[in-house]
């Protein structure tokens, strides 16, 4: 039984693997001439070694070379996605969700119809908001965030970001090394403190503002009342 999940976790890795590849071939045209070049030189090296000193390298000369084809792998396939994320509404949120550490997040706090959003994600480093959508539009959601989160969130840091690629704003492919750059101002009893706060403030949704799309409108019978019969 252990066997068959063991065969069915490493096909499952293989086919994961597989999707990686494929994605980042077609979103990066330098990914398949540098993963060639990763492995073709490193094994060059290793049967001139071998040739010389003997089966002895062969060994290290595959595992240096399986090093390198999973290093260019995951650089190449980490840009790609992160150049395929940019300007897709929610795209911040997600990479957060996927991130190492403790992190608390919300997406979509606020929000309006015009696809424009606030999420609020609890750390370590305190309460940070990320902006996305128009920036106009965005700058004056981020500021009611703020105001309405300020009520609960006492000494906390407060960080607050636009996501973009304009002037003064965080592009997505730099969120997660700014986040990691970001100090320690909070134990780990300190943001499930916090978290509680923020959830029971957050516990009430919010309608998104602006105009209602005319697929969200309920029918104009919707709310008629029904005769007696």
């Amino acid at each position: 039984m252990a066997k068959e999940q063991e065969k069915v976790s490493f096909g499952t890795r293989l086919k994961q693997i597989g999707q990686v590849f494929s994605f980042t071939a077609k979103q990066d045209k330098w990914f398949v001439p540098l993963l060639a070049a990763a492995v073709l030189i490193p094994l060059a090296i290793t049967v001139v070694l071998v040739l010389l000193a003997g089966w002895i390298y062969l060994p290290i000369g595959i595992m240096v070379t399986l090093l390198a084809a999973v290093i260019v792998l995951n650089l190449r396939s980490n840009a790609a996605m992160m150049n395929a994320a940019e300007g897709q509404p929610g795209a911040a949120a997600s990479l957060m969700e996927n991130m190492r550490g403790d992190w608390r997040v919300r997406p979509a706090a606020a929000s309006t119809t015009q696809y424009d959003m606030v999420h609020v994600v609890v750390g370590r480093p305190g309460v940070i908001l990320l902006a996305e959508g128009n920036p106009q539009r965005v700058r004056g959601l981020l500021g009611q965030e703020k105001r309405r989160l300020s009520k609960v969130i006492g000494n906390a840091p407060l960080y607050d970001y636009v996501i973009g690629t304009e002037e003064g704003q965080l592009p997505v492919r730099k969120l997660r090394s700014t986040m990691m750059r970001l100090p320690r101002n909070l134990t780990g009893k300190d943001v499930n403190s916090l978290d509680k706060r923020l959830g029971a403030l957050m516990a009430r949704p919010q309608m998104p503002k602006g105009a209602i799309p005319k697929n969200m409108r309920p029918s104009k019978g919707a709310f008629r009342q029904q005769r007696p019969r």
